[in-house]
This record gives C-alpha cells, sequence and structure tokens, in this order.
C-alpha cells in the first residue's frame, strides 16, 4: 500500500505536474476516509485502514510547499476539505433515495456511508487543523534550514508533529464512545505509528519529485 502509494503520486506528479498534485488531494481524502470504516490488525494491534492513503497527502503538501511555496500547499488544503464535504453531502443524499425493489446495493451504501458525517466532521477538523501546522511548520523549517541538504530535516520534523495532531483529534472525535477506552489508545498509537513510518519513507520521493523539477527549470531555460 505504501509503494502503491508514492507510486502513483510520483506518477501523477510526473504526468501532470503540479495540477496532478492538486488532484491527488481530492483522491487522498476521499479514499481514506472511505477505508477508514475498516478496522484491521497489525501484529494483533488494532488500526484503522486508510492511514496510509490519508498520510500520503502530507508528502504532496510538503511537495507543493518545497517546489511552489506555501500559498500552493494552503490551496490544496482547502481542495481536499472542499471534496469531503462535497462526497459527504452527495453520498448522504442517494441514501436518502427509496432503493428499487431489486436494487442490492442500499444496505452497503448505507453500512459505509451513514456512518461517514461523523467520520467525515472528525476528518475536516483533523485534516484542517494537522494540514495547516504542516504547511506552517514546513516554511518555518525552511526559513531557518534553506539548503537543499536539510529538505530532509523540514520534511520529517514538520511531518511528524502535524500527524501527532491529525491522530489525536481524529481517534477522539471519530471513535469515541464508539470502541472501548484500550482500542481507542491502540487505534491512536498504530495509526500515528504508521503515519510515523510514512513520513519517513516520503523523503526519497520527495527529493524525486525537486530533482524532477530543477531538471524540467533547467531544460526551459
Amino acid at each position: 500500500m505504501l509503494a502503491v502509494n508514492f507510486s502513483f503520486i510520483i506518477l501523477i506528479y510526473r504526468l501532470f505536474g503540479k495540477t496532478g498534485l492538486y488532484a491527488w488531494i481530492p483522491i487522498a481524502a476521499i479514499v481514506a476516509n472511505i477505508q477508514v470504516v475498516k478496522l484491521v490488525e497489525i501484529v494483533g494491534i488494532s488500526a484503522t485502514l486508510g492511514n496510509i492513503v490519508y498520510a500520503s497527502s502530507f508528502l504532496v503538501t510538503d511537495i507543493l510547499s518545497e517546489l511552489y511555496g506555501k500559498q500552493e500547499a494552503k490551496k490544496a488544503v482547502y481542495l481536499g476539505l472542499f471534496s469531503l464535504v462535497a462526497m459527504t453531502v452527495l453520498m448522504n443524499m442517494a441514501l436518502l433515495f427509496a432503493p428499487a425493489p431489486d436494487d442490492f446495493s442500499q444496505a452497503s451504501l448505507k453500512n459505509i456511508f451513514s456512518f461517514m458525517p461523523r467520520i467525515a466532521g472528525a476528518s475536516l477538523v483533523a485534516y484542517f487543523i494537522s494540514q495547516s501546522h504542516d504547511v506552517w511548520a514546513f516554511e518555518f523549517w525552511k526559513n531557518r534550514f534553506p539548503s537543499p541538504g536539510h529538505l530532509w530535516l523540514r520534511n520529517n520534523a514538520s511531518t511528524m508533529a502535524s500527524q501527532f495532531i491529525d491522530s489525536s483529534l481524529f481517534t477522539l472525535l471519530a471513535f469515541w464512545g464508539v470502541f472501548p477506552t484500550q482500542a481507542l489508545i491502540e487505534i491512536f498509537w498504530t495509526t500515528y505509528l504508521l503515519k510515523w513510518v510514512v513520513g519517513v519513507a516520503d523523503t526519497p520521493f520527495l527529493y524525486l519529485a525537486r530533482g524532477w523539477h530543477l531538471g524540467k527549470k533547467i531544460r526551459e531555460a
């Protein structure tokens, strides 16, 4: 899942440039918030699916911050928020339509999307706060360590703190009262650990995107 996500991000950037990065944000937001309703076990510990897809959006905003500036990264955050709101409204409207007698999809759709308003609400709050912090923190570290050799530092320093904020807010808002306290603790730590792994693993892809961007500017010059 990790390799596939990063490969898609690099491919969409290679094919469509900055526009491709913007396109990935709603993809990640929508897919992650569908997958997150599924609880899985990783080495005997409970975790919600969707964390890898969701965490990949931090790589996208970091690429935008590094190559195109803070305002472009903020624009991507707002795009993700809008896509999540639109999906939640449209899918819950679809559930209000009476299904035809031979319809077989209503029950399945209801199982996934009837829980979506709470998931979406938690995601909106966690996403906006954590992504806004990530954009700010990346710029903060970039101003203090601007050299290309410190790209790994500003990437990981901003992402790790932002992922902690995101995991804390989302777990409490989405699952408080749904799962017992022990399960909540496991969900928090496993989701944060997964996002931490994603944050570390995405660094080479950030360097790769930067290299392509610089190479393109040289060729255009």
